[in-house]
């Protein structure tokens, strides 16, 4: 066992860092394919646009609207691209995938948006 064990060793040689063994800071500065990361000056693409065109970052929607979002984000009862949460809901009780009676309650109640989160972004 110690042979295979020595000849994997030769086989994934392993390149030793030169300046970590004399203990020498690198004054390198970073690569530009790193350099938007966190903390970083670069400004990052929007990541979510609504349908006019506009950024939506503001949490401007209630409680009702937040758990509903948390359905949309649930993969257990299937995917919620292109189908409306009301039939997303309907499929997954039709499936015996038991979703929550809160979503039905709140999608038939007719005062929350009955497209998904990813509607018209994906």
């Amino acid at each position: 066992m110690a042979t295979t064990s020595k000849n994997m060793n030769v086989f994934y040689r392993q390149k030793k860092n030169s300046s970590a063994s004399t203990g020498k800071k690198s004054t390198k500065s970073p690569s530009p394919k790193h350099a938007a990361t966190f903390g970083s000056d670069i400004t990052q693409p929007p990541a979510l646009v609504c349908h006019g065109g506009s950024l939506d970052l503001k949490d401007d929607f209630d409680e009702q609207e937040q758990v509903l979002r948390q359905f949309d984000m649930n993969m257990a009862y299937g995917p919620c691209v292109g189908i409306t949460r009301l039939d997303r809901w309907e499929r997954a009780q039709r499936m015996g995938l038991n979703p929550p009676k809160e979503i039905e309650s709140l999608l038939r109640g007719g005062k929350v948006k009955l497209e998904s989160l990813f509607d018209g972004r994906v």
